[in-house]
């Protein structure tokens, strides 16, 4: 049986987008992400009433239907002959998110939190203030100065490892 109160539809309604961007996040693609969202919801719609915590009941269903996918989807293919060249498996996406992670990581709290909420959680400067419990001008100064950081640790940790290569080719 699905709910039809009207809890349910002002909680779709606030947090569609966030669960979209964290499927997303998840598996890569868009249209995928809107299905795990929709079956998330929809077993929500089924368990309302009984649920105290709706955004980690949603967000484990989105993870246990991104696995679930996965595990039927995954083949295995079978070639008389090797490719002349490698395939690629995504480890130079990892290491560029690993990168940025421990860039992120770096940041003081506060420039982190600001930009968390600014651009992952796609909150205006006024909410994200709000939740921090300071003035809109801060979080600009603070999403400013993260960026900053942020850009500067990147271009350094590169020029690093420019510097490396180089040595390596001697």
């Amino acid at each position: 049986m699905t709910t039809t109160d009207p809890a349910f539809s002002e909680y779709v309604l606030a947090r569609q987008g966030r669960l979209r961007r964290a499927a997303y996040l998840m598996c890569g693609d868009v249209a995928m992400a809107e299905d795990l969202v929709q079956e998330a919801l929809i077993a929500l719609a089924e368990k309302w009433e009984s649920v105290d915590h709706p955004d980690a009941f949603v967000r484990k269903v989105i993870y246990r239907q991104r696995v679930s996918r996965w595990r039927r989807t995954r083949q295995e293919v079978l070639v008389d002959r090797f490719p002349d060249r490698g395939v690629g498996d995504g480890a130079q996406e990892r290491a560029r998110d690993a990168e940025i992670h421990a860039a992120l990581r770096a940041l003081p709290p506060r420039q982190r939190a600001a930009l968390m909420l600014r651009y992952f959680e796609d909150m205006t400067e006024a909410q994200a203030a709000d939740v921090m419990g300071v003035a809109t001008g801060t979080i600009k100064s603070l999403s400013h100065q993260g960026m900053a950081k942020l850009r500067a640790d990147l271009k350094a940790r590169r020029a690093v490892e420019a510097e490396q290569a180089g040595e390596g080719r001697r």
